[in-house]
């Protein structure tokens, strides 16, 4: 099992030197913002190293979007971080599951996500697998409830797409941590990345805000028994001056 973290993208190999990280999740240009990937100057050493390695896409994608501004550089946004994933050896490239507004048929939104899949498996597939993310709020997100994210995997799951459980997004959306490996599954077929998170704030709050394991409103131990039944890679996404707690504490 590797368990490792989110870290810095400047130095990823010293980042998980320092935290004792089998795996990193790491940016590969502003998670703010949409420009395109620089080339990483670690980009061979990351290659060749034993170290497994994750993208995380920028969170201003959002390609269920029915806003022709925000879906179509959404649509080209992943295909650049997935090229972008593959200069490194990353084995996946994590993507919000992405939300339409109150007014929209959630439907619309999942057939863009459909749509997505279908243009690029018409051009030879993606060359790294794009994992759906769990996220934590919205009406009308995406993959936030599980009966959500059944209806997205109906649409998308025939394209190989892959599945990133986030444990604090799922907390606040009100899935219960208990057994949630097996749900997935049993949804989606797969799991291929988990973010292993605490939550600050309660259970079903809609609220995404990640912590150290053992200081939210998650028992640790349901966090260790998510980790130790995923059977997928486990980065932590808490603050970075804990991480290697963390990580001692999965691994025990």
């Amino acid at each position: 099992m590797q368990i490792g973290a989110h870290v810095r993208d400047d130095d990823p190999l010293e980042a998980a030197a320092e935290r004792d990280a089998d795996v990193v999740q790491f940016f590969l240009s502003d998670p703010q913002g949409w420009k395109a990937p620089q080339p990483h100057p670690q980009a061979e050493r990351l290659r060749e190293s034993e170290l497994g390695v994750f993208v995380h896409s920028p969170y201003v994608i959002n390609v269920a979007s029915l806003n022709n501004r925000v879906r179509i550089p959404s649509r080209k946004a992943v295909v650049q971080q997935v090229r972008a994933a593959a200069e490194i050896g990353a084995s996946g490239v994590v993507v919000h599951g992405g939300h339409v507004t109150k007014n929209d048929d959630p439907a619309e939104g999942v057939a863009n996500w459909r749509k997505v899949f279908e243009r690029q498996a018409a051009e030879g597939g993606f060359e790294v697998p794009v994992l759906i993310e769990n996220t934590a709020g919205g009406a009308n997100a995406m993959a936030r409830g599980f009966d959500d994210l059944a209806r997205l995997w109906d649409a998308v799951g025939e394209f190989g797409a892959g599945f990133c459980l986030d444990t604090c997004h799922a907390h606040a959306a009100g899935e219960d941590l208990v057994g949630i490996v097996e749900r997935v599954r049993s949804i989606t077929g797969r799991l291929d990345l988990v973010h292993l998170n605490d939550s600050r704030d309660e259970f079903g709050s809609w609220r995404d805000r990640h912590t150290s394991i053992g200081s939210g409103s998650i028992d640790p131990e349901v966090l260790r028994e998510v980790c130790s039944s995923a059977g997928a890679p486990v980065v932590v996404e808490t603050p970075a001056e804990g991480q290697a707690a963390d990580i001692a504490f999965l691994r025990g």
